[in-house]
């Protein structure tokens, strides 16, 4: 189904608006003068005219519409949103760490003017622009595998990137502006305290212990073994929080699912091939390729509305968009709605499934077909 059919009459603007708002506040580290930006107070009384306007108390400061972002439910908003989008118990920013939560950055990027899909689109394009001149793309395999494998960095360690062959003499400038100096308010005595699994910082909660931000390790509980990391070196770096959410968060699915096709099976896809045509390249062992995305997204609705053809070089047979199986279990209609979302002219070319449904798909393909060769066909033609 188109999607502009499916958001006619909604108030989907106003909510990517205030979205964008939590964002924006979630990034100041000083009081300005005005005291909120532009964008925030706008947002904030587009909010309070549309609650009056439909006889709802509105919050009575910005202060207050941050902590609706806490304590309320998409769904109790007083906002008219397709079903698909309101995410029953989903709410824009966490109650412990008081941070805009993953479901309010893809309301935020999905906006007309989104920062957090600006700064991560300016990077990466930068990135590969810089390795394709330079002919270099396992500088850019290594630029994203750095992105997705260390995204906290000693300030003595940023500096040695400059030094370092496979993709950091090349892209220092573009791996500076990556990573930014952490925030007081994620260290405790001088030290952070890395994700067991991200390795990304974790939050300290105001009544003890700390929380990861990425929705996959809070749900596993992984994080909860977690080491920490001192800030002497020369201080702590960080990736930005967009390229925390939307790189090293699905490039740790990517590599977890790339790891799983060689346990299993000994076949070895590579990654991010051709400048990141796509994110996985299979090998079948009759000849045939599969091209696959790996996705994390909490909105499967917004996810497919921002589907796009897979590049065809190289080419493949099929192609897959792969969603992490926790996500399907937080929302059992999340296939449905991706489905009645997705462009009509991607309907059935692209084949969305979990991680676990895509391998036991690739077991069945090679226990039917193990050895008859195939020529692969241009992908664009059958993704």
């Amino acid at each position: 189904m188109n999607a502009n059919n499916t958001t006619a009459g909604t108030d989907e603007a106003l909510l990517r608006e205030i979205a964008t708002a939590l964002v924006d506040l979630s990034r100041l580290r000083t009081v300005p003068n005005p005291v909120y930006p532009a964008r925030v107070q706008n947002s904030y009384n587009r909010l309070v005219l549309h609650c009056l306007r439909n006889g709802v108390e509105p919050p009575g400061s910005v202060p207050e519409l941050a902590r609706w972002a806490r304590v309320r439910p998409l769904s109790d908003w007083p906002l008219k949103l397709p079903a698909d989008a309101q995410h029953a118990s989903h709410r824009l920013s966490d109650p412990e760490t008081r941070l805009p939560s993953q479901l309010c950055l893809e309301w935020e990027v999905s906006a007309a003017d989104p920062a957090a899909e600006l700064f991560e689109n300016e990077v990466i394009h930068e990135a590969l622009a810089t390795c394709r001149a330079a002919c270099n793309p396992g500088a850019y395999t290594a630029f994203r595998t750095l992105l997705t494998t260390r995204p906290v960095l000693t300030g003595a360690e940023l500096a040695l990137l400059g030094g370092d062959p496979e993709c950091g003499m090349l892209l220092l400038s573009v791996l500076k502006r990556c990573y930014e100096p952490v925030p007081a308010s994620y260290l405790m005595d001088g030290a952070g305290w890395q994700c067991g699994r991200c390795l990304c910082l974790m939050i300290p909660l105001i009544d003890g212990g700390h929380r990861c931000e990425l929705d996959r390790c809070r749900r596993d509980g992984t994080g909860a073994d977690g080491k920490p990391i001192r800030a002497d070196n020369g201080g702590l770096f960080q990736l930005s929080r967009p390229l925390r959410m939307f790189v090293t968060s699905p490039g740790l699915a990517e590599t977890d699912l790339q790891a799983a096709l060689h346990r299993r099976f000994g076949i070895t896809a590579e990654m991010w091939p051709n400048f990141d045509a796509y994110d996985l390249r299979v090998p079948l062992p009759d000849g045939r390729h599969w091209a696959v995305d790996v996705k994390d997204r909490v909105n499967p609705a917004l996810l497919a509305r921002t589907l796009t053809p897979f590049r065809s070089d190289p080419p493949y047979d099929r192609a897959f968009l792969v969603v992490p199986h926790y996500r399907f279990q937080e929302n059992e209609a999340y296939g449905r709605q991706f489905r009645r979302h997705v462009p009509l002219d991607l309907a059935g070319r692209i084949e969305l499934l979990d991680g676990g449904a895509f391998l036991r798909l690739v077991g069945k393909e090679i226990a039917i077909r193990p050895e008859r060769a195939a020529t692969p066909i241009e992908g664009d033609d059958h993704a």
